[in-house]
């Protein structure tokens, strides 16, 4: 049988093709040089998450805010039985776009059903939540907390943005009424009565927590005002006992109680103008007033603290002036006691220097001689406040001229002695101090060395871990070198005469968060290739078994399940060429294989199903039907090729193409074809596969 020439028509055809091959190469070849330029800036490729709700890999998030995010995902777990963890990065990439990167995240950490990951890209702007299409939450749902947490992230208020995408879970998915709806779902009144239900419940819901809101709004401000008049009146008593004070003990002893009072009087001022701006006629939003009223109660609180200080110690001077003597006697006790634990202090400076290095000595350097010192001070206090009593008596002085020159003449003689015990009492309890830190000082160089050792151990451990993992690009065996050559210098500095614990610790620990880190990303990587091999068995059957079906149908298949079919077959080739080197990269690759084959053969068996069944015409104008579109398409498959080796495209004449039967027929050139075997069309839209899979649109730029 002769073959026709191909028409002018299918050169031009072929022409086109070729100009739009190589103008996508180029096209690609300059995405990728802008892709590769942008990236450099600021990117973060897929990531492990931390062990909590909330990663932060753009350190937008202080310590306490990350602690307060994953207390307020742990309420919506138990609320809703939903996890939702939350990733911030500078940037999306490898891949960049928001999806791909959010569900790549998610697959390599391992999210389930009802496990959900919202990513958001600082500085690129950008977002996502991640899940299963089969999971609690439906798209409609997902779209919704979406919005919700819009505003925050235009406001940069990141911690916001977990406690909004908490609360709109919580609002999308009440745990007992969408149960509750989902049980009594077997007829159209029952889903309608339980989901009046449910929203019933949600709204007595809303109403409670806007009545408690107001509830603790109120009992906010009625806190702030009493504690702006508590403030007020101590101010106020404040400024009297200050009198009374400089007139029992002087005006050096008030400088102090001056100072704070001054300092209160404006923290006082500042909290009225507060309380002003609460109570003017401007309108004022909810944060305002919370956070204007807890400004108030923390200067108030701040007052009180400081004037209770000066009001306590002058009324422990007051106390010592009443019982002198005694006081006196006690402080002399103490003092000697001080003065027979020199001997032992002095050994164990003495100890402790030949032992260690000077470094690891500095804080107590000079503390035998300042120890000395305050002995002695201690001792004058005690000798002029003697002399003071001796010369009243058991009454106070009746010739305040016989009362020893004191550094505040302006004070009363019980004034005066109070203040100079009070003095001697400082003194002394900063030698009990001085003398406890050097004494204690050698236990905890001690408990530094054990310390070391353990790491040592640790690190040791480390190091024997190291060594079985995979090290392609070097990184694991300079962590085990430098590991292992800080563990050599910290012996030497743990040994010897010239011994520094604390630095050894310190260089300890920064080695062992280094090799930790090594070893983490190494363990991550073999997970992730762990993943990865999976995925692509996985992929590569998904994508073996549509070109199976394809090629067995073909005569039926069309254009859109055979452009799917090739380019899972080339996602999937590029896949297997990154899983050396880029394991992310073909982590994309390969859940773009498995989804495009997916696609491939959910559109392939439509075109099959749609195919008809039969044909007509042929060698001497015989009949025959199947009754089987597939065995039709396959059919249509192996008369299509000619039965000489060649396959139909549409031109006339062999066993002619498209339309009519075996006497030659033309191709039509729109969209949908029909004839074959017993006629159909179809759309060569795109088709989506099954269900279950992960979401794949959502999310945008904020």
């Amino acid at each position: 049988m002769e073959h026709s020439q191909p028409s002018n028509q299918q050169h031009n055809v072929r022409s086109i093709l070729a100009a739009a091959t190589k103008w996508l190469a180029t096209a690609a070849i300059g995405a990728a040089w802008m892709l590769g330029s942008s990236v450099a800036a600021s990117a973060t490729e897929p990531v492990s998450l931390d062990s909590g709700y909330v990663t932060d890999s753009a350190g937008v998030l202080s310590a306490d805010d990350i602690e307060s995010a994953n207390d307020r995902l742990a309420t919506t777990y138990g609320e809703t039985g939903i996890d939702l963890y939350v990733v911030f990065v500078d940037e999306f990439t490898n891949p960049s776009d928001r999806i791909e990167w959010t569900n790549t995240t998610a697959d390599m950490n391992g999210l389930g059903e009802t496990q959900y990951l919202l990513a958001v890209a600082t500085e690129g702007r950008q977002y996502f939540i991640s899940g299963y299409t089969s999971g609690p939450l439906s798209d409609s749902d997902l779209d919704k907390i979406e919005q919700e947490i819009l505003p925050t992230l235009r406001d940069s208020n990141w911690l916001g943005a977990v406690s909004s995408a908490a609360a709109a879970i919580e609002s999308q998915h009440s745990a007992p009424g969408r149960n509750a709806a989902v049980a009594v779902g077997i007829g159209v009144g029952a889903v309608g009565l339980g989901g009046a239900a449910w929203g019933v419940t949600r709204i007595a819901r809303n109403k409670r927590k806007q009545a408690s809101a107001q509830a603790d709004l109120t009992e906010l401000d009625r806190t702030a005002g009493a504690a702006l008049v508590a403030a007020d009146d101590a101010v106020k008593s404040s400024a009297q006992e200050l009198e009374f004070a400089r007139a029992q003990f002087g005006d050096g002893a008030v400088e102090d109680f001056i100072a704070a009072l001054e300092n209160a009087r404006s923290e006082l001022l500042r909290a009225f103008a507060l309380r002003q701006l609460l109570d003017d006629s401007a309108p004022d939003t909810r944060e305002q007033k919370v956070e204007w009223l807890e400004e108030i109660i923390e200067l108030c609180d701040a007052v009180d603290t400081t004037l209770d200080a000066q009001v306590d110690e002058f009324d422990a001077l007051r106390a010592i002036e009443q019982n002198a003597p005694a006081v006196l006697q006690k402080l002399t006790q103490r003092r000697q006691q001080v003065e027979g634990m020199v001997p032992q202090v002095e050994a164990e400076v003495a100890r402790l220097n030949a032992t260690y290095a000077s470094s690891a000595l500095a804080s107590f350097s000079g503390s035998t001689e300042q120890l000395a010192k305050l002995i002695a001070f201690a001792t004058e206090r005690e000798t002029e406040a003697q002399s003071v009593l001796d010369t009243r008596g058991d009454a106070p002085a009746a010739h305040p001229a016989a009362v020893p020159t004191t550094p505040d003449a302006t004070a009363t003689p019980g004034g005066s002695v109070a203040i100079t015990i009070r003095e001697g009492e400082a003194a002394i309890g900063q030698a009990e101090e001085l003398a406890r830190t050097i004494t204690e000082h050698g236990e905890r160089l001690a408990e530094v060395e054990k310390r070391c050792a353990e790491l040592i151990t640790e690190l040791e451990r480390d190091v024997a871990t190291a060594r079985t993992l995979g090290d392609p690009d070097g990184s694991v065996a300079g962590a085990i070198a430098a590991t292992e050559q800080q563990i050599a210098q910290a012996r030497v500095q743990l040994s010897g005469t010239g011994r520094d614990p604390d630095r050894a610790l310190q260089e300890l620990d920064a080695a062992n968060t280094h090799i930790d880190s090594v070893v983490e990303a190494a363990q991550q990587a073999v997970r992730n290739q762990q993943l990865l091999d999976a995925q692509l068995a996985q992929a590569g059957d998904q994508v073996r078994q549509a070109e199976a079906y394809i090629d067995a149908r073909r005569g039926a298949v069309g254009v859109t399940a055979r452009t799917r079919v090739a380019e899972a077959r080339a996602s999937l080739s590029r896949a297997i060429a990154l899983q050396g080197g880029n394991t992310p990269g073909a982590l994309v690759e390969v859940r773009r294989a498995s989804k495009l084959a997916s696609e491939a053969l959910s559109s392939a068996q439509s075109d099959v199903s749609g195919f008809g069944g039969g044909y007509s015409g042929g060698y001497g104008g015989g009949s025959y039907s199947s009754g089987d579109a597939t065995l039709g398409a396959i059919l249509g498959a192996i008369l299509g090729s000619g039965g000489s080796g060649g396959r139909s495209s549409g031109r006339g004449g062999g066993f002619g193409g498209y339309s009519g039967g075996f006497g030659g027929g033309s191709r039509s050139g729109g969209r949908s074809r029909s004839g074959g075997f017993g006629g159909s069309s179809r759309s060569s839209g795109r088709r989506s596969g099954g269900g279950g899979g992960r979401r794949s649109r959502g999310g945008g730029r904020f």
